[in-house]
């Protein structure tokens, strides 16, 4: 054969590296829909909500190891505390998961428009499709609430158990004892977080509906409002309810 084919083989070996190996990092990027891949993620990959909890109110971080029902509590409150829809789908191939701020934060200001207005402004095949993704989303949110308060009342009703041992405990050291608090502190901050957040998602998703219904009605837009409200008697009387530890519940109206 010519001498000629062996550089176009040459190039042609070079270009289905160069391919493969782009293809390779793309894919650790992100994984489907947006969401972190699962050969990323960690057992305590949501440990930090404790800290940002605690620490938006001026109390300490607790040291103590998360058991594993602590682990399911923070497992289960984030997917009801990151904003929902919070990423267009074009935007969602990067996986942008990030740690986000208690709604103790002065600095956070709650827009209960702007679910609504991506919801809107978001590219849609046809105005039934925006009703379908705000449904999705309650829909959602309704199949999160009983794992996520299941998991709770386990978590509180250990911790009471372990407010009554403090006093039984041999040699208690001060450390020991403020970590134990500082944990109980944590957990119930959690619940109130995500009470907090579902609040916050039923104020937005009752505003993105009202504007759907006078831009683009469709009877369709009944059966959105019933899933509302069942989100909405759901999270007016929760199976737990957390005493607030700072004296006082954060509420939000909007």
């Amino acid at each position: 054969m010519p001498e000629t084919c062996f550089p176009i083989r040459t190039r042609q070996v070079r270009l289905l590296t160069l391919f493969l190996l782009g293809a390779t990092l793309g894919g650790c990027s992100g994984g489907d829909f947006g969401r972190t891949r699962q050969d990323v993620r960690n057992d305590d990959m949501h440990r930090w909500l404790g800290a940002e909890a605690t620490g938006s109110v001026g109390l300490r971080a607790s040291q103590f190891q998360l058991t594993d029902n602590e682990r399911q509590l923070r497992d289960y409150a984030y997917p009801l505390i990151e904003p929902p829809h919070s990423r267009p789908a074009w935007k969602s191939v990067f996986g942008d998961y990030k740690p986000l701020p208690s709604p103790w934060r002065q600095a956070v200001l709650f827009d209960r428009t702007a679910y609504g207005r991506l919801l809107i402004d978001e590219p849609h095949r046809s105005h039934s499709s925006r009703y379908a993704v705000l449904m999705e989303d309650v829909r959602n949110d309704i199949t999160r609430f009983e794992p996520f308060f299941a998991s709770a009342a386990r978590v509180i009703d250990l911790d009471r158990k372990r407010n009554a041992s403090l006093k039984l405990v041999s040699e208690l050291s001060p450390r020991e004892r403020d970590d134990a608090i500082a944990r109980m502190e944590e957990n119930t901050l959690i619940v109130q977080w995500v009470q907090q957040s579902l609040e916050r998602r039923i104020s937005s998703y009752r505003w993105a509906l009202e504007r759907l219904v006078i831009q683009a009605p469709d009877s369709i837009a009944a059966d959105a409002d019933r899933l509302i409200g069942e989100l909405a008697a759901q999270t007016a009387n929760p199976p737990v309810a957390a005493r607030p530890v700072i004296g006082r519940a954060v509420t939000v109206k909007g």
